[in-house]
């Protein structure tokens, strides 16, 4: 799996430990991507967490709020690519059946090359 040459690569480090910090990595990227730029998440560590089954849907960081869920959506509808720290997903006791959807799953090695490649690189 190649990783698309982007003008903006945002590795996700937060996970649900921090459900204030989230919708703005996701409205950013969804923001950028709607100005037709390329973007890329690359999800590491706990954010790895987010694309488990039933994870963002439960993680609603106001009150009567939006899920981290919609925001994801919001985030891929604009054609944000998200990839999986295939490490990351196996030392927090996951498998790719455990995942919302599929997802590319690359470990650092084969990821950070073309993320550290990109015009923009943010992490979160």
């Amino acid at each position: 799996m190649s990783v698309p040459a982007a003008d903006l690569v945002i590795i996700m480090l937060t996970g649900p430990e921090n459900p204030k910090r989230l919708p703005s990595a996701f409205f950013l990227a969804a923001t950028a991507a709607a100005a037709e730029q390329t973007v890329v998440m690359y999800f590491t560590g706990p954010a790895m967490e987010l694309l488990a089954k039933g994870k963002a849907e439960s993680i609603v960081p106001i009150a009567g709020g939006k899920s981290i869920a919609g925001f994801m959506k919001l985030a891929e509808d604009n054609g944000v690519q998200f990839i999986g720290c295939l490490q990351s997903m196996e030392l927090s006791g996951m498998q790719a059946a455990d995942l919302a959807k599929p997802v590319p799953l690359l470990t650092p090695s084969a990821a950070l090359p073309a993320l550290g490649a990109a015009r923009r690189l943010m992490t979160w």
